[in-house]
């Protein structure tokens, strides 16, 4: 193996062990990605030994960049629409609409589990998470009430976001490269939110108490409420598009995102105008840098051909024992490169075995409070919830992954069937 391609591999693995001891090392993820990342393709130009070696590396960095510049695009107008009504308080407006007034803590244990399912299929799930964290926080549970709580919201959100694009940037990257069609993705929908209700039954025990959410809402105005009716509409329409014409989902949603500047500008009032794109400037941008520092890691992986060790495992096992595997291996590494380096390694599995993949990769990372955005998120703000507290219930997440994961794969038998 040339020296450079040791040297390439050595700046991988030094990223991806910035991303897993990013708490330890206080270097955010997406500075350290970011930077390796075009490093890395820095050094590929610079060491080239040809003209023809360098017009072949720059192509697989236009490839590299056009898939990027796909997933940013969508990825902003989602994330506009939901910072949007997540700071006119319509998110937090719709969880006191639907939940009751006074229930029992068994109860709105099961109720916090499907808000958190549906709620992360359509928003992100940091924010589905931070918003479930605040209700928790509102009950003031002892804490070992309050853990229970918290499990559940990390892998409802989780599981939520696998069936739809909207919800699991993993599932997004998997439907982009054409592995999976968008209504078989909503199949996933079933066994996914029957181990919700499963974990649900595992976790209740204990909770015989009864609480009082507060029944006070914030006003709605009435540009919010149609902004968050075309964010639905947008979804739909994604999907119908997608479906029936073929529409790529990047497209329909930033048409959605420019009907949502122009309904915002002539429903507002003198009085109220706001200025909506500075909502643009809000989202997580560094959510965004950490997914470009990572897929040009993982394109100059694939440039030097180093992929090809890393799947190996699909050489020894079938694809549907090695996607288990790799869920659980989620929990310790992030799933994106994960996901990313399975995509570009040139894997040949059935429909019904990338359904499996999107499952594992999405909701795999639950079972360590460690292994997925949600759990991380929900440790800053949850006081009490250590990796140690998080792993007690590690036997009763595994239980319900491994559920989940062979339901999918009975549905994907079905639909090759």
């Amino acid at each position: 193996m040339p020296m450079i391609d040791v040297v390439l591999i050595a700046l991988a693995v030094l990223a991806l062990l910035g991303v897993i001891f990013e708490e330890s090392i206080h270097v955010n993820k997406a500075k350290t990605t970011l930077f390796f990342g075009t490093l890395s393709w820095v050094l590929l130009f610079l060491f080239s030994d040809s003209p023809e070696e360098t017009e072949l590396i720059s192509s697989g960095l236009a490839e590299s960049i056009a898939e990027i510049a796909s997933l940013w695009l969508f990825l902003v107008a989602a994330m506009t629409f939901v910072a949007y009504l997540n700071k006119k308080g319509m998110i937090e407006n719709m969880i006191y609409l639907i939940m009751p007034r006074q229930v029992t803590e068994r109860r709105l244990l099961f109720l916090t589990g499907l808000f958190c399912f549906a709620f992360s299929s359509l928003a992100d799930n940091i924010t589905a998470t931070l918003v479930s964290c605040s209700l928790i926080l509102s009950l003031n549970l002892e804490l070992k009430k309050r853990l229970q709580f918290i499990v559940l919201v990390v892998f409802a959100v989780n599981s939520g976001g696998v069936s739809l694009i909207t919800g699991d940037v993993t599932t997004l990257m998997i439907f982009l490269e054409d592995k999976v069609e968008i209504l078989t993705l909503l199949t996933l929908a079933i066994p996914a939110s029957i181990t919700v209700f499963i974990l649900a039954v595992f976790l209740s025990g204990g909770l015989n108490g009864t609480v009082t959410l507060r029944a006070t809402t914030n006003d709605v105005r009435t540009v919010d409420a149609v902004i968050a009716g075309l964010f639905l509409l947008t979804i739909l329409g994604t999907i119908a598009g997608n479906a029936l014409f073929s529409v790529p989902p990047v497209l329909t949603f930033l048409f959605g995102l420019s009907i949502m500047f122009l309904v915002s500008r002539f429903l507002s009032t003198d009085s109220d105008l706001d200025p909506i794109l500075e909502y643009i400037r809000v989202i997580e941008f560094e959510t965004l840098l950490f997914f470009l520092g990572i897929l040009l890691l993982v394109g100059m992986l694939k440039e030097i051909h180093a992929l090809e060790s890393f799947v190996a495992i699909y050489d020894v096992l079938p694809p549907v024992y090695a996607n288990y595997l790799m869920g659980i291996f989620s929990a310790v590494i992030d799933n994106v490169p994960l996901t990313a380096a399975l995509l570009k390694s040139g894997i040949s599995m059935s429909p019904g075995e990338w359904m499996g993949l999107t499952y594992a990769v999405g909701v795999g990372g639950s079972l360590l409070v460690i292994g997925s955005a949600a759990g991380i998120v929900a440790m800053s703000k949850i006081e009490g919830l250590t990796f140690g507290a998080y792993l007690k219930y590690v036997l009763h997440l595994l239980a319900a992954y491994t559920m989940g994961y062979a339901g999918v794969i009975a549905m994907g038998a079905l639909i090759n069937s």
